[in-house]
């Protein structure tokens, strides 16, 4: 067999890539596919580029590596971030206070729409405790986190506030639909802690 030309080879490539498969290839495939015959290139070099080739090119090679981890590794933990702030955040983007909150609660309730009412019921009590003192304003904080920190400055009432952020987990994540029940239940937590004070620090619990 006659080995082929370099003319010949060319034409033989040209009439390949004006086949209807390419002429459809997308942009990333396109650029997948060079980027594969670059690493190739690099392999090859590395494997008889000669000692300084191979070393430079080895080195390419790693770099590149190394950043697609560093590039996969960012996005997946930027995406964590983001779902973890969607799936727990108490608050919305915008700020109201407590007495806003606690009438949208009842707005709500009046309408029976028992879910959004319970989930603004305990935003009241979050930004009522936040307006007295009793919390830090911390962004982002979620449910259980108040109750947590709520439980420390009014003891008496931890495993309430606990009940209470598990029932607004439930209706917000879980799927759980809200009743007037669990309404009314928020609700009066939420007048009882108005009254309370909290424990003096080395006070009694």
């Amino acid at each position: 067999m006659n080995p082929i030309s370099r003319e010949e080879a060319a034409r033989r490539a040209a009439e390949e890539l004006l086949k209807p498969g390419y002429e459809q290839e997308s942009l990333f495939d396109q650029l997948y596919r060079r980027f594969m015959q670059f690493v190739g290139d690099l392999m090859d070099s590395a494997a008889g580029g000669g000692t300084t080739g191979g070393v430079i090119a080895a080195a390419v090679i790693v770099l590149i590596i190394i950043g697609v981890i560093v590039l996969v590794a960012w996005r997946l933990r930027h995406a964590s971030r983001n779902a973890a702030g969607q799936a727990t955040a108490l608050f919305g983007e915008r700020a109201l206070s407590a007495a806003e909150h606690r009438a949208a609660a009842e707005r709500l309730a009046a309408e029976e729409r028992w879910t959004e009412a319970i989930q603004e019921r305990l935003r009241a009590i979050a930004r009522d405790l936040e307006e007295r003192a009793l919390v830090d304003g911390m962004p982002g904080r979620t449910a259980d986190e108040l109750a947590a920190e709520a439980g420390l400055a009014l003891p008496g009432f931890a495993a309430e506030l606990t009940a209470a952020a598990r029932s607004f987990d439930d209706v917000t994540y879980g799927g759980v639909p809200g009743t007037e029940a669990a309404y009314r239940d928020m609700s009066a937590l939420d007048e009882r802690l108005r009254q309370a004070r909290p424990v003096p620090l080395g006070g009694p619990a």
